[in-house]
């Protein structure tokens, strides 16, 4: 049968669903390069606002007016089962800790096809390190869908890498929920993880995903050596969800934004290109106008190259949802549109200082109107006229930008 895995959310659902596409092929079914086109369509969800989960109810709408079979996977197979049967009550619902029986739940409806054409990875991969987290953030459904630390082996990891390597892949997103607590529950930790990989000799690039700031502390000054070879991007993502420490505590984040700060400023002495990447939540219940005022000093303050803003959404059976003091929907909306504002701006300056330099740039993937997009050794997005090959070293001058990419030529 043809299928199509259509995925959203988070770096590690798609990864999820990369790999779910490969366990369909090893069954023999054939991928195709569309939902219309399929027989089954695995729809890999998300739920962590409440935008994305009406997003998914639509979807879900719209796949059973065309009469699809339908495999539901990801968060919301896991926290919102009932939510997807009403919709699409024929539907085989898999979360995410029953993937080790995808195979044989699918083989026993849907039975083998006959595809023999061997999995072709790419330029890029995604390898998710572990499921679930250590955190118990009052806002947070992802907790309830993932569940507790459970790392993947060393080994496990290891062998995927030499085989994506060996066919080929340059660039690797190595993720999970929060990926500096891997190995906390098997006896290991992430720099040791990193250094066996960096064993691998070759020129690629890897890219490691979400650190929470409590947990990357712990393990930093190992991390800052990783950051310094020159295969891994310098490039991280803490999110550091407000610039308020009494809205962080109500938020259950362990951590003050003076940590935070004293984090990145010991990142930037010690890996002077690092590029920071973090996230922001506004409108949480109990945010004064006060606290707000203290998110935009923060990210003037910060400069970061990149910030994520959402606005607080409640979620069924957190902490937060139950919470005092919830913000108006117009409060929060203003909010956000006043840091979108302050961050864009700050995102310009930040990429105006990189006019005139040159990078050494790896092309990932193809554009528009005659352009690719390339990533530095920070991982800023350039665009890049010309006719180049995913998977090209280029070096590069930035020659303009907007506030997300720069713009670059060929030296």
């Amino acid at each position: 049968m043809k299928y199509f895995v259509e995925s959203y959310g988070c770096t590690m659902n798609y990864g999820e669903g990369d790999q779910l596409s490969k366990k369909m092929r090893s069954l023999g079914h054939r991928p195709v390069a569309s939902a219309d086109e399929a027989d089954i369509v695995v729809l890999n969800t998300c739920t962590v606002v409440d935008t994305t989960e009406k997003r998914m109810i639509k979807r879900m709408n719209d796949l059973r007016a065309q009469g699809k079979e339908v495999i539901v996977t990801g968060c919301m197979a896991k926290v919102q089962e009932n939510r997807i049967s009403i919709r699409l009550p024929d539907s085989m619902i898999i979360p995410p800790d029953e993937y080790d029986l995808f195979i044989g739940k699918v083989e026993s409806r849907y039975g083998c096809g006959s595809c023999t054409d061997s999995f072709e990875y790419g330029n890029t991969a995604i390898i998710p390190i572990a499921q679930g987290c250590l955190g118990r953030c009052a806002y947070c459904i992802t907790k309830f869908a993932r569940g507790k630390l459970i790392s993947r082996t060393e080994d496990d990891i290891l062998n995927e890498f030499k085989d994506l390597l060996d066919s080929g892949v340059k660039e690797f997103l190595l993720t999970a929920v929060d990926t500096a607590c891997y190995g906390k529950d098997i006896g290991t930790n992430l720099p040791s993880l990193l250094r066996k990989v960096l064993e691998f000799e070759g020129d690629y690039r890897l890219r490691i995903g979400m650190m929470n700031p409590n947990h990357l502390d712990t393990i930093l000054d190992d991390m800052i050596e990783i950051f310094n070879d020159d295969r891994v991007y310098k490039f991280i993502h803490i999110p550091v969800q407000s610039g308020s420490n009494s809205v962080l505590s109500d938020m259950r984040r362990p951590y003050t934004v003076e940590r935070f700060m004293g984090i990145v400023n010991r990142l930037r002495e010690s890996v002077p290109q690092i590029s920071i990447a973090t996230d922001m939540i506004c409108g949480f219940p109990g945010e004064s106008d006060k606290d707000h005022q203290k998110s935009i000093t923060l990210i003037r303050n910060l400069r970061a190259d990149t910030v994520n803003i959402t606005r607080y959404s409640p979620r069924p059976g957190t902490e937060a949802l139950t919470l005092p003091n919830q913000v108006h929907g117009n409060v929060s909306k203003d909010r956000s549109a006043e840091l979108t504002e302050v961050k864009n701006r700050t995102e310009l300056d930040v990429n105006s200082e990189l006019i005139g330099k040159t990078f050494n740039v790896l092309v990932t993937e193809i554009g528009k109107d005659g352009t690719v997009i390339a990533r530095t050794d920070n991982y800023r997005p350039v665009g890049i006229k010309g006719n180049f090959n995913i998977g090209d070293f280029l070096e590069v001058e930035i020659t303009d930008c907007a506030s997300t990419y720069l713009i670059g030529t060929l030296k």
